[in-house]
């Protein structure tokens, strides 16, 4: 019997009820590749009016997708197909778990009635993502298919922010049905003031007040949950340095006399002497990882230690906490307004200075043979004044860019944290191009790291994406070089990498290719790519022996850092 069809329901294919579905959402934009489980889906999506960007390899997909939640702090979309389609995804997945990135992953499936045969391009994606994803779904019905969506975006967006799975076995995309034009109702948790144990606020706020020594500790969290402005406002308010960590950078201006620049394992000698001496660490934000910490059992000693996060289970899981609050950072920071700075507190302002006018980032460009990684990263943010959007590869040039770019503004400074994934800072770059089109987007990268996704030259050629790509090639593995030189003997094994000829390279995809050796040709070609309206490749022939220093060794405390040269 036929259905009844009026304005509310309509008859549609289960893939068509996804695609009405993300325009429902408001989902303008996807990353994807397609193959034969995700085919009805695709063939919902043509013309369908939500702009489709096709990369060449699905990992980029899910890397540009992450960028473009990174500069937006919307929930970005991919799409892959069943088997190696969602194996490859599962580097980017991770990603964004370790980095609490919003995405929402929609993989193809085999026929319902194959899965379980091991049948052809047939794997467990829900089994083989389970332990990095915030939640994941594989649709028994096409029915479902629009709750199941709505609660999937709202699940990546809310809380603490993460990547959902859809698993779409073809049939259920394939199978027609009534849908229903309305957009599912979705159960929204938000946390509000009312929700703070307000007894804990009032001891956290009188720990605060008596402190001598305070120390702001930052995180990706400020990003994420859009409190840049509260932390700005409540530091100046109190007068307490800030520290942050590699995935806070651009949440605190860092030109401020407050700020103390990153901290842990490549942080500031400023940062990490004041984790080290302060006598209270608040913490917004930031997880504890071991690349913070250093030795736990040397990590801020002598601190009254305050921990805010919005995740319940991180809160005394790696270090030991004196108070703690579950609640959004934004929140946290309007309630912990105090009225005037910390008395007492100025001997402590002055004594973090000191340490960074004693121990500043620093480099030699004028004595130096070849062109300095540093003074090219520094001369970038020089000539852009840190307002440009730029993503990161892996590696030391990394390290280089959370030193010398000075990115003013949240979102502008997107790299792969938690997991330090190569081959994520190309594809990062793509996705926030496309988020934002008026924006400058410089991908930071090494010559290694660049090749783990150099076929999205591709991509952006063909898009004509405006992407700036610079890279600092040393010819080798960077970190891995300069661990072998300071741990293991300087034993080069499988450490140098060379490379292609990236102007050639480039220039072989329709794309711009420069390159850069002397410090002269240096600051001519950035302006020259950064005038250039389309996508540009920029080859900077760096010194091959230079280490990133500050640095901790593994299983020192963060008093222990080195600050130029190694002496075992």
């Amino acid at each position: 019997m036929e259905q009844p069809k009026n304005d509310a329901t309509v008859d549609m294919t289960g893939a068509k009820k996804v695609i009405e579905t993300l325009k429902q959402l408001g989902v303008d934009t996807v990353f994807g590749y397609p193959g034969g489980a995700i085919l009805p889906i695709y063939d919902a999506l043509y013309q369908s009016g939500i702009r489709h960007i096709l990369t060449r390899h699905e990992q980029a997909a899910i890397h540009a997708a992450e960028g473009y939640a990174k500069a937006t702090g919307r929930v970005g979309t991919v799409i892959a197909t069943s088997g190696p389609g969602a194996t490859n995804l599962v580097t980017g997945i991770a990603d964004a778990y370790m980095d609490s990135v919003p995405l929402v992953v929609i993989t193809g499936q085999v026929a319902s009635s194959f899965i379980g045969t091991d049948a052809f391009q047939e794997v467990d994606v829900i089994g083989i993502t389970a332990p990095v994803t915030k939640y994941s779904f594989q649709a028994r019905t096409p029915e479902e298919l629009p709750s199941l969506l709505a609660e999937a975006y709202q699940i990546a967006s809310t809380g603490r922010p993460g990547p959902v799975l859809i698993d779409i076995p073809k049939d259920i995309a394939s199978t027609h049905c009534i849908y229903q034009t309305a957009l599912p109702a979705t159960k929204r948790i938000k946390q509000t003031i009312s929700e703070i144990d307000r007894d804990q606020m009032e001891a956290i706020r009188q720990a605060i007040s008596q402190a001598k020594r305070p120390l702001l500790y930052i995180g990706g969290g400020i990003i994420s949950g859009n409190a840049s402005e509260e932390l700005r406002r409540f530091a100046k308010e109190t007068g307490i340095p800030v520290c942050s960590t590699l995935m806070g950078l651009g949440a605190y201006p860092p030109d401020d006399s407050l700020f103390l620049g990153m901290l842990g394992m490549h942080g500031t000698y400023a940062a990490n002497m004041a984790v080290y001496h302060c006598d209270l660490l608040l913490a917004c934000g930031v997880r504890f990882d071991d690349r913070v910490t250093g030795k736990l059992e040397r990590f801020s000693p002598q601190s009254t230690k305050i921990h805010i996060d919005i995740d319940p289970s991180e809160l005394g899981k790696i270090v030991p906490v004196d108070y703690s609050l579950v609640c959004d950072v934004k929140t946290a920071l309007q309630a912990l307004s105090l009225p005037s700075p910390i008395p007492d507190c100025e001997n402590w302002r002055t004594q973090v200075q000191q340490w960074t006018h004693e121990y500043p980032l620093s480099y030699d460009q004028v004595q130096a043979r070849a062109l300095k990684p540093q003074f090219v990263i520094d001369l970038l943010s020089n000539i852009t004044d840190g307002n440009a959007i730029v993503t990161t590869e892996v590696g030391q040039h990394q390290m280089w860019a959370a030193h010398y770019y000075r990115a003013k503004k949240p979102r502008t400074f997107l790299t792969s944290g938690g997991l330090g994934t190569m081959g994520f800072g190309f594809p990062a770059a793509i996705g926030a191009q496309i988020a934002m089109p008026e924006s400058t987007v410089v991908c930071i990268a090494g010559d290694a790291s660049f090749q783990m996704n150099i076929q999205e030259l591709q991509t952006i050629a063909e898009l004509n994406i405006p992407v700036k790509v610079f890279i600092i090639n040393n010819r080798f593995l960077g970190m891995v070089r300069q661990w072998q030189e300071m741990f293991y003997e300087n034993r080069l094994s499988e450490s140098q990498i060379g490379g292609p000829d990236f102007v050639k390279v480039a220039e072989a995809f329709c794309v711009k290719g420069l390159r850069a050796a002397t410090v002269a040709d240096a600051e001519l070609v950035i302006k020259e790519a950064l005038a250039h309206p389309g996508p540009v490749v920029v080859d900077f022939l760096v010194e091959e022996s230079e280490n990133v220093f500050p640095m901790v060794p593994p299983g020192r405390a963060n008093s222990e850092l080195i600050v130029k040269g190694w002496e075992e």
